[in-house]
């Protein structure tokens, strides 16, 4: 192991400068963004990077030059002012960018302010979007994040630096949401107007919203769009404690609800189940992968395993 590996990989731990004072950020908030930066910059560091290379690499591609037409190339390539003016056809040839301009868009509704198992969703989220962004910063990415709830509550352009993941980090973990409820319509037409080229963009959210889908196509027309839904089992798998008022956290509704009829509690798993895999084959029929993330179970396991599909499916 040499030497510069050694000091590099401290400096990576070595909190940089925030953008906001250290005098103006709690000493509680300012351990737990420590804690969370140390945490997912080694789960980046020995266990993402490289999946994250081979799953993205590539993924942009930027106009070389023109060249004369040759058998076997693809005709939806002819450069055909080109061909006009030399008499012959030319084709239009790409590289690949070298670098990718990736976007975090997080969900901070209210219905993530509920964890059964130690962690909260909205907690999950903040790591997920974490370890995405030192995995991007590692790779001399650029990444920019949107936070949302039913309004665009902030955003941070893409850039790169590890003084720009502390404050993407310290923004999402300290952040105080206006709004309550969940539009994803909002971040994606967000995403479309301010990005004009195309970026790898991380959609973290439970997804507790409707009327997205017509956006959510669009929006994956421009961009290559990965969903991470968060969810926690208790979603879905209610335990024996009787009767139990269940409320929604961004409408404030509420039922009562008797845990102890299971067969009751069998039928609301099962309506939670449909919901997801009708989610899943619509997100699959315009091309866009959901993962889904538990608050129960480990968070880095089920990213590495799609990126390693995603790489398979790319013919690395």
């Amino acid at each position: 192991m040499s030497l510069n590996w050694v000091t590099n990989f401290l400096d990576w731990f070595r909190p940089p400068t925030p953008v906001v004072p250290e005098n103006q950020v709690s000493p509680e908030l300012l351990q737990k963004v420590r804690a969370i930066q140390v945490k997912t910059n080694y789960l980046a560091n020995d266990l993402m990077t490289g999946e994250y290379v081979s799953a993205f690499k590539g993924r942009g591609m930027e106009f070389s030059e023109v060249r004369e037409y040759q058998p076997g190339d693809d005709i939806r390539l002819i450069e055909w002012n080109v061909t006009a003016r030399m008499g012959q056809p030319y084709i239009k040839e790409f590289k690949e960018e070298r670098e990718l301009t990736s976007m975090l868009l997080v969900d901070v509704s209210s219905s993530g302010e509920f964890g059964s198992v130690g962690k909260l969703k909205n907690e999950v989220a903040a790591e997920i979007a974490s370890i995405l962004a030192f995995a991007a910063i590692k790779n001399n990415d650029k990444i920019g994040l949107i936070v949302f709830s039913d309004i665009i509550e902030h955003y941070i352009p893409p850039k790169k630096g590890k003084a720009h993941v502390w404050n993407i980090i310290r923004t999402i973990l300290d952040f105080n949401p206006e709004g309550k409820g969940t539009n994803l319509n909002l971040p994606l037409e967000y995403l479309i107007n301010i990005q004009k080229r195309k970026t790898v963009t991380f959609l973290i959210s439970d997804f507790q919203a409707k009327g997205y889908e017509n956006t959510l196509k669009l929006a994956k027309q421009k961009h290559d769009i990965i969903a991470l839904r968060v969810v926690d089992p208790r979603e879905w798998d209610l335990p024996n404690v009787g009767l139990a008022h269940l409320q929604d956290a961004e409408t404030g509704e509420s039922i009562l609800i008797d845990t102890a009829d299971r067969g009751m509690v069998k039928q609301f798993s099962q309506l939670c189940k449909k919901e997801f895999l009708k989610m899943k084959t619509f997100f699959n029929s315009i091309g866009i992968d959901i993962i889904e993330i538990r608050t129960d179970r480990p968070l880095v396991e089920p990213i590495i395993r799609y990126f390693k599909v995603r790489e398979k499916r790319r013919g690395i």
